[in-house]
C-alpha cells in the first residue's frame, strides 16, 4: 500500500482550481453535488488504492472537524 501524499504535488494549482471552478457554473446546487460526486468517484477508480482512500477519506473528515 501506498500512503497518501499531502505536501504539495500538483502544477499550476491556480488553473486546476479555475478549471474547477469553471466546471461548477451556471450549475444547481444538486448539480454541483453530483459533479462532485462523480469527480471523487472518478479519482478514486484512476488510483485504485483502498489504503491510499481511506487516508484521503480520514484527512478529508478531520480538516472538516
Amino acid at each position: 500500500m501506498a500512503d497518501l501524499i499531502l505536501a504539495p504535488n500538483l502544477e499550476n494549482t491556480d488553473d486546476f482550481y479555475a478549471e474547477l471552478l469553471a466546471a461548477h457554473e451556471g450549475l444547481s446546487e444538486a448539480a454541483m453535488h453530483a459533479l462532485n460526486a462523480r469527480l471523487v468517484l472518478i479519482l478514486a477508480n484512476h488510483i485504485g488504492d483502498q489504503g491510499v482512500l481511506r487516508q484521503a477519506l480520514e484527512a478529508a473528515r478531520a480538516a472538516a472537524r
